[in-house]
């Protein structure tokens, strides 16, 4: 009778638990470093409701990403290495993950998952690349490496751009709550990849107003390079994201969805910038310890002991594969993984077959390797990150062994992700066999998502057209004054048909009547700028200065160009203006090309 007593009293409920299938939200920062948050000794911020989900579930103390954004999200939606995705860069069509590549996502979708992304998704921007090709049912946010309007911002909605009011990390936290609330009858996943801390330094004006004046208490591990006033707007960007994560948590207790949702929260890649991270070497875009470590929290109520440490290492490769035994469902995608399920980590602890692994690191031609307890860097040196996390003393003589065996790894992990050796060529981050600009066309027309946005970031100034800031993605093309110039997209038309062509652009009036030309392999169409836009710059919107390089934002106004018949091929579309009545033609954001 006491043994039945006790399985009514614990061992049913248990049981009823387990067979539920759980929900699943997925939390991601964008160029946070480990060192951002309270949890991790961060005296300087405060981030209650992401250390929570510490405190709630399991923290990971060697967490590994990739030193960028584009990377780091392609391994962890397949659970592969990024360079056997077609994954190699940031933008201009190098982020683009293969089509034949599988998500996690599609394997939740299969199992008959509502799931939705609301942020950012930085692997591709149309067909087959766009998040609705990669199991997402639904999608808002933006699909570039980063965006430059922060408030009251345009934003994409299932392929449609719409206006939108407010912060952008709340704007689509909103989104995010309504999917929750809509799916709450229904097993979910609910990814979020916020958009900051990433640049442009832009803070809602409460957050800021808490830290312009703080000093720095922690410093950055090479102190004379942090750039004081970013640190604090990264830190009360991340305020602002912490408050984010707690109307998510809250939205879930709410609906009293916390026992049967998996709560995973991490970031892309080390901090962009120099900042207290622990004494770690390195920040975004380095392949040492401080620019791929990142924090890993993981709630389950339930499942995961509150407060577990897991200690050996694991990657954003091993996220896929865990999620999805976590889950109990079916996983997609091309074997083998180059990633591990964690799972046995997160709930039975250190199991005793849990073999020591290796990690890679890689952006453009460096290639790091991370063991259980040393670090071989991208010059060939051996570090052991126990004793040395600041990577101050190499150990190569003191262990030859350890490090010809890393070296012959790191060697053979190059050749197999067709990487050049460290000095071979130019050796630039993003530099891949295409040069700048990818060579993979661009598809257009697929019946299942007509409309194709071609925005400047993926296209090619001819000419004197050139960017309006050194980084593409959210850039638009300037400086159009000559009948020479141009812009060009490298695309595939899949459907031959007639196209709607429109055109996101600002003007001044005497651009008005400028004659167009748009041709794709001997189609022609004929138009001319109608109405004038000559909106302002939108420099009231920064916290701080935009960094060199990065475009300061304009509204644009949208204008259909007219009709086209494209027929199916590949081949260059080149927009041109003959004549220049006026000073300039106009700034061009993007063109539209949408299948009848």
């Amino acid at each position: 009778m006491r043994h039945l007593l006790f399985l009514i009293l614990f061992g049913l409920p248990s049981m009823l638990v387990q067979a539920r299938t759980p929900n699943v939200v997925v939390l991601l920062a964008d160029d946070a470093g480990w060192g951002d948050f309270s949890f991790n000794g961060n005296r300087q911020v405060n981030t209650p409701n992401i250390d929570g989900i510490a405190k709630a579930g399991a923290h990971f103390e060697r967490f590994f990403v990739q030193p960028v954004c584009s990377p780091t999200r392609a391994e962890f939606l397949t659970g592969r290495y990024h360079r056997r995705l077609g994954v190699y860069g940031v933008s201009t069509g190098q982020e683009r993950m293969n089509p034949a590549e599988k998500t996690f996502a599609d394997s939740f979708k299969a199992a008959g998952y509502a799931t939705g992304l609301f942020g950012k998704w930085h692997n591709g921007s149309q067909w087959p690349y766009h998040p609705l090709a990669r199991g997402f049912d639904t999608f808002w946010g933006y699909t570039s490496g980063h965006w430059g309007e922060y408030f009251d911002a345009p934003l994409e909605h299932n392929g449609d751009m719409e206006p939108s009011k407010g912060y952008i990390v709340d704007i689509l936290t909103d989104k995010a709550l309504e999917f929750i609330e809509h799916n709450r009858s229904r097993p979910f996943l609910c990814f979020v990849p916020f958009t900051t801390p990433h640049s442009p330094w832009s803070a809602p004006a409460e957050d800021w107003a808490r830290f312009k004046d703080k000093p720095l208490a922690q410093t950055a591990t090479l102190a004379d390079k942090e750039n004081p006033d970013e640190t604090r707007c990264a830190l009360a960007m991340l305020e602002n994201q912490d408050r984010n994560v707690g109307r998510i948590l809250a939205k879930l207790k709410e609906l009293n969805l916390e026992p049967d949702t998996i709560v995973v929260f991490f970031s892309d890649n080390g901090p962009n910038g120099h900042r207290w991270t622990g004494g770690m070497k390195g920040h975004k875009g380095s392949t040492d310890e401080g620019g791929v470590r990142s924090p890993l929290f993981v709630r389950w109520p339930g499942r995961i002991v509150p407060g577990t440490q897991v200690k050996p290492i694991a990657g954003a490769i091993d996220l896929a594969s865990t999620l999805e035994a976590l889950a109990g469902i079916k996983r997609a995608g091309i074997e083998p993984r180059d990633g591990r399920d964690l799972s046995p980590l997160l709930q039975r602890g250190v199991d005793a077959d849990w073999a020591p692994r290796r990690l890679f690191h890689t952006w453009g031609s460096s290639v790091s390797v991370r063991t259980e307890t040393h670090r071989l860097d991208s010059s060939g040196n051996l570090f052991d990150m126990v004793a040395d996390p600041g990577q101050t003393t190499p150990l190569q003589e003191q262990e030859p062994n350890l490090t010809k065996e890393l070296l012959a790894e790191a060697a053979a992990w190059r050749k197999e992700m067709g990487i050049a050796s460290a000095g071979a060529g130019n050796g630039k981050a993003g530099k891949g066999p295409g040069g700048s600009v990818d060579p993979r066309p661009i598809q257009v027309g697929y019946r299942e998502f007509p409309r194709t946005m071609l925005p400047a970031r993926d296209g090619e100034p001819h000419g004197g057209l050139r960017r309006s800031g050194r980084a593409p993605n959210s850039s638009y093309f300037v400086n159009w004054t000559k009948p020479t110039d141009a812009a060009v997209w490298n695309i595939e038309v899949v459907t031959s048909g007639a196209y709607v062509v429109s055109l996101d652009y600002a003007c001044p009036t005497d651009a008005v009547g400028t004659p167009l030309e748009l041709s794709f392999e001997g189609s022609l169409l004929k138009g001319r700028l109608t109405e004038a836009w000559d909106s302002p710059m939108k420099n009231e919107q920064d916290t701080l200065p935009r960094l060199n390089g990065e475009s300061v934002m304009r509204d644009f106004r949208t204008m259909t160009l007219g009709e086209i018949r494209l027929e199916a091929g590949k081949g260059k579309l080149c927009l041109r203006a003959p004549e220049v009545p006026g000073k300039q033609v106009m700034d061009l954001r993007r063109l539209t090309l949408t299948l009848k």
